[in-house]
Parts: C-alpha cells; sequence; structure tokens
C-alpha cells in the first residue's frame, strides 16, 4: 500500500464525507436550526475556527465526519445558557418568550416540523447521489458511455450456437433492459450459471435467444460473448442521462450486492472496508498511470461515483445510527400523527446501534489486513 494510494483515498473520502455533511448542514441552515460544529474526520481537534455560530474542525482521524446540530442527540442549550448570543436570527425571531418551561427553544432540531427534520436527515445521502451525479457528468462529458455492443463472439458457446454476432447489440436480458455494457457484466456476475433470454438488435431488427451459460476455463460462468468498450460521446441531453444512469447503475448494483449478502451468495472475504478500498484506490492507480494522468484523474473520479453512490445506500438503511435508521423514528412519527418516540428510547437504540456498527468495522478492518496480506 503505497503512500500516493493513501492520499488519494484520503482525498476522496474526504471530497464524499465534506458533501454528506454538507448536506445535512445546508438543510440545516435553511430550516432554521442551529449547527454547533461542522467537523471533518474523527477523534482529538487539531484545527478549528468559531465562524458565527459554527464551529468548523479538522480532526485527527481522516475518517467520517459530523454536522452537530443542536438538540439533534434530545439536550439542547436552554437560551440562559446561551446567553442570547448564539441564537440565529430564524431562532431569535420566534422570541424565548414564547417558549413554554422544557420546551426545545426555537432553534434546536428538536423544535422543527417532522418533515423539516426528515429533510435534514435525507439531505446527507441525496447529496452523495448529486455528488456522484456531478462527477459522472465529468466523465461522460471527457469519454462517452460505453455501449452494450459485441465485439466477438467466442467459439464453443451458447452465444455463438444461436447466431449472435459481433456489432450486435443488447437492449434487454430477461426482464432487465440494457443500457450500457457494465450492466451485461453484472448480470452474468450476479446470475451465475442460470439460463438467460437475450434480446439484441442488428441492422434495426430485434431478436431474441435463450443462452445456457458454460463455464470456461478458470471456473466462471459464460454466455460467450465480449463487449466492445466502445464509448459513445453523445449531445448535452444524452449527456446528463447517461449521467444520471451511471448513478442509477452503482446504487442499482450496490441493492443488488447488499442483497447477496444477505442471501449468503457473498462471503466475509469479499467485503471491503476502508483498508480495502484504499488497496484497490492503489491498484486503480498502478494500473492506469501508464496511460496518463488524464486516465489516473478519470479513473479516480469512477472509483469517486462508486464509493459516494454506495455510502448513500448505505446510510439509508434503515438500522440504527445511520440516517435510515433515525429517519425509522420520524416517519414512525408522522404515522404517529405527530407523537415522538421517547427520545432515550431513541437515543438507546442508537448507541447501541453504534456499538455494533464500531464492532462490524473492526471486523471488517481485519478482514481487509488479512485479505491484503
Amino acid at each position: 500500500m503505497s503512500i500516493v494510494s493513501i492520499i488519494l483515498a484520503l482525498l476522496i473520502f474526504s471530497l464524499i464525507v465534506i458533501f454528506h455533511e454538507l448536506g445535512h448542514f445546508l438543510l440545516a441552515k435553511r430550516g432554521g436550526i442551529r449547527v454547533n460544529e461542522f467537523s471533518l474526520g474523527m477523534g482529538p481537534t487539531l484545527l478549528s475556527k468559531q465562524i458565527g455560530e459554527t464551529r468548523y474542525c479538522l480532526k485527527l482521524l481522516p475518517f467520517g465526519g459530523s454536522c452537530m446540530m443542536e438538540g439533534e442527540d434530545g439536550d439542547y442549550e436552554t437560551e440562559e445558557e446561551a446567553g442570547g448570543e448564539a441564537l440565529p436570527q430564524a431562532g431569535a425571531a420566534y422570541g424565548a418568550e414564547n417558549r413554554a418551561p422544557g420546551e426545545p427553544p426555537a432553534y434546536s432540531f428538536g423544535a422543527k416540523s417532522v418533515w423539516t427534520r426528515i429533510s435534514v436527515v435525507a439531505a446527507g445521502p441525496i447529496f452523495n447521489f448529486i455528488l456522484a451525479f456531478f462527477l459522472a457528468l465529468f466523465i461522460i462529458g471527457s469519454i462517452g458511455y460505453d455501449e452494450p455492443v459485441l465485439v466477438d463472439v467466442m467459439e464453443g458457446y451458447a452465444a455463438e450456437e444461436a447466431g449472435m454476432q459481433a456489432g450486435d447489440r443488447i437492449v434487454r436480458m430477461n426482464d432487465k433492459n440494457i443500457h450500457v455494457y457494465r450492466e451485461v457484466s453484472t448480470y452474468v456476475q450476479f446470475h451465475q450459471g442460470e439460463t438467460v433470454t437475450v434480446t439484441y438488435e442488428r441492422d434495426g431488427e430485434q431478436h431474441t435467444v435463450v443462452l445456457e451459460p458454460r463455464q470456461g476455463e478458470d471456473g466462471s460462468w459464460l454466455l460467450g460473448f465480449r463487449g466492445s468498450g466502445i464509448r459513445t460521446k453523445g449531445n448535452i441531453l444524452q449527456t446528463i442521462y447517461y449521467s444520471a444512469y451511471e448513478v442509477k447503475f452503482w446504487i442499482s448494483t450496490t441493492i443488488q450486492s447488499l442483497g447477496m449478502l444477505i442471501g449468503g451468495q457473498v462471503g466475509a472475504d469479499d467485503i471491503s472496508g476502508p483498508v480495502g478500498i484504499v488497496n484497490t484506490i492503489g491498484e486503480t492507480y498502478e494500473a492506469s498511470r501508464q496511460d496518463g494522468a488524464f486516465y489516473v484523474w478519470l479513473n479516480m473520479l469512477n472509483m469517486s461515483i462508486l464509493l459516494s453512490a454506495s455510502l448513500g445506500v448505505m446510510n439509508l438503511l434503515p438500522l440504527p445510527a445511520l440516517d435510515g435508521g433515525r429517519l425509522v423514528f420520524l416517519f414512525l412519527e408522522v404515522i404517529r400523527r405527530g407523537k415522538k418516540v421517547d427520545p432515550e428510547k431513541e437515543g438507546m437504540v442508537h448507541f447501541v446501534g453504534l456499538m455494533l456498527l464500531m464492532v462490524l468495522m473492526v471486523f471488517v478492518m481485519f478482514n481487509d489486513f488479512r485479505n491484503i496480506l
């Protein structure tokens, strides 16, 4: 694991985390919620600066970040403790005299409407998807999208026997529409050994064949064709469309991978954490740097799209301590017509969830080191 790969990984992680927390931050500000601290990293503070009501921090451990809002965990500073000076204009406009004893101040997270709180919590993952989209715009705008066109049909496999040829464009596999060639590869990977009904286009006409996969010399299941790797640069609307589709592809791939993990189709050795990701980034860098700085840049952006979209999906999982877990309690409040779940009980659930996530993180990091070594 080289120094370069570690630096690149830190830059990518920092970009993704900052954008995630920026989503929470901007929606909190828009909703009149006081943000006490906005930080990059975890652990002891290295640098910090107070600007207005918010302290901006850089912390020692270069993983994670936070947007700490007033009253987010159920605790809040009283008007008297704040001395009236820390109130943002949005909160001060309500006036302390309009608040009953024990009621959270107007600028706290808990005082806002449930839909405001939902928007603040959901903004982090949504901003990850937005970041992935803008990064995809750069890649698709620079080199285009990969068309699902065949460059070769392998002798002795189902595709050749069914009459498929180089130049055929795959449009559907079973009930899944195909837009880019990576979807073909992913579909075969996620449906190892399964018979596939393939619809392809040739000379403007569509044909449908049923392909029975066969195992190659390395044990992998093959349908018997290879993609061209052709990338097509489209107009502005096509660039926007395929950039959005790039994000959708990685979201779908992450969800499918989670489904395989739950279903036992993916083992512990296939799970990667931060250490494994750093190693993958290093391998990608080494493989692409001989092609020049531009392709290193594109590959790092592609890794950022994958990680940003995956982080967005993972954070929306309905698990305690994650944004998705917090959204579960907020939607319960909507269903209960504004009746909140006891903050102490919710806090305990999130605390237990956080501890379990920390244990899982230790396991994943141990697994990463074992796989690398």
